[in-house]
């Protein structure tokens, strides 16, 4: 039959792999790290003050632009974690690279600049030994691992087999927190993952999957270029038996229906309304810098379903450099006819703000934010009562509510 083009042919070709492209690709990568845990400022690694910067992580060199099912990219470049650490330093530091741990499967574009891989055993113990011996010689350490697009991993098609890091990860990270007190964990990962090392780590990020210019943005939010603004977009729990699927055990091994018996607790629903602590809430995210939150106000006490109520926050930056908060708005129904979880996000903002500067944050919430859907009626409903709207910079830092009525 052919092809047949519904564009119009005489539509100018795009552009590909540009500058612009770059610079966009470079700060969307910045923004969406998550400053988790920064303990004694060990993040903003000072470049003049570090001059040997131990680098220890597979993922520090591994291409994950490549693999992991349908959504694979095979692209133009990418910046790996060691170039981007290794540029931005530059001749003020020596940045010294030492693997630490090995996936078995590595195909010959995974790492840059490798050959397909010869098939040999894995020396686990000698390079875990090797990585923390190099660390208690530095200055700073900077560790670089999580997941990959191995199956069972961050893939298409496969479900993880552990909540747990992969390939001994975890006793590595430990040892070289122990072997060093400056050591800064970096976590490549599109979902959360077990930290039985957390409360010893004084600094950890979450830095995703970063694309072409992960490399560079991940070295801007280490030696302090970016302020990082990122929030977790899902929870991090302590242990896998938190999560509300498994803590019911409804998910069958081999085959079989699945029951979903949370049903609408799901993510920071269930830790919030069963009263579980998460090792890092949903909306969380640290800063270089500080936020200082004023009362919640309301424009009104009472609303009928027509209407809307208007809430308004003062938020101050109170640090000494300027940087993006991330204002988050929740409604808690406090009495329903049927279940209801703790609080719903239902708004937020993303303000800039200068240190010493104030912003007034306001959300518009009508009906639907009060809404829920009654499946015996098979419709939305917003039932008369009294609510709260609490804002915060997290699910679990709430700074502020107020209470109102709807009619």
């Amino acid at each position: 039959l052919g092809y047949r083009t519904t564009m119009d042919p005489g539509r100018r070709a795009g552009a590909l792999a540009t500058e612009e492209h770059a610079r966009d690709a470079r700060k969307i990568a910045e923004e969406s790290i998550v400053l988790m845990k920064n303990e004694k400022n060990v993040l903003r690694i000072d470049k003049g003050g570090s001059s040997r910067i131990v680098v220890v992580g597979e993922n520090a060199v591994k291409m994950v632009a490549i693999g992991g099912g349908s959504w694979s990219r095979k692209v133009a470049y990418e910046v790996s974690p060691l170039e981007g650490i290794r540029n931005r330093a530059g001749d003020t530091a020596e940045v010294v690279y030492v693997k630490g741990y090995e996936s078995p499967a590595v195909r010959e574009q995974d790492v840059k600049g490798a050959k397909a891989p010869e098939k040999k055993p894995i020396d686990a113990e000698g390079l875990r030994a090797e990585a923390v011996k190099a660390a208690g010689k530095a200055d700073a350490v900077i560790f670089v691992g999580g997941l990959n697009k191995n199956p069972n991993q961050d893939c298409e098609g496969d479900d993880r087999l552990s909540y747990g890091l992969p390939y001994g990860q975890d006793e590595l990270i430990a040892e070289l927190i122990a072997a060093n007190p400056n050591t800064v964990v970096l976590i490549v990962s599109g979902n959360a993952v077990e930290m039985p090392w957390a409360k010893a780590a004084p600094a950890i990020a979450q830095v995703w999957y970063g694309g072409s210019e992960a490399g560079n943005a991940i070295a801007s939010v280490v030696f302090g270029d970016v302020d990082p603004s990122g929030k977790l977009p899902f929870t991090f729990p302590v242990r896998l038996g938190d999560n509300g699927a498994h803590a019911l055990c409804d998910s069958p091994v081999n085959g079989g229906d699945v029951v979903y018996r949370e049903e609408i607790l799901v993510g920071y629903r269930w830790h919030d309304t069963k009263k579980i602590k998460p090792q890092f809430a949903f909306g969380h995210g640290l800063s270089y810098t500080s936020f200082g939150y004023g009362k919640v106000t309301a424009d009104k006490k009472t609303m009928t379903g027509a209407e809307a109520i208007i809430v308004s926050v003062p938020v101050t930056n109170t640090g000494s450099r300027g940087g993006y908060e991330i204002v988050q708005c929740y409604v808690s129904d406090l009495k329903s006819s049927l279940p209801r979880p703790a609080k719903e996000l239902k708004a937020f903002d993303k303000v800039w703000l200068e240190p010493g500067e104030t912003k007034t944050v306001k959300f518009t919430l009508g009906r639907d934010a009060l809404s829920f859907f009654d499946d015996t009626r098979n419709e939305w409903v917003a039932e008369p009562g009294k609510f709260e709207i609490l804002v915060g910079a997290s699910s679990a830092d709430i700074k502020s509510k107020v209470s109102f009525e709807l009619k």
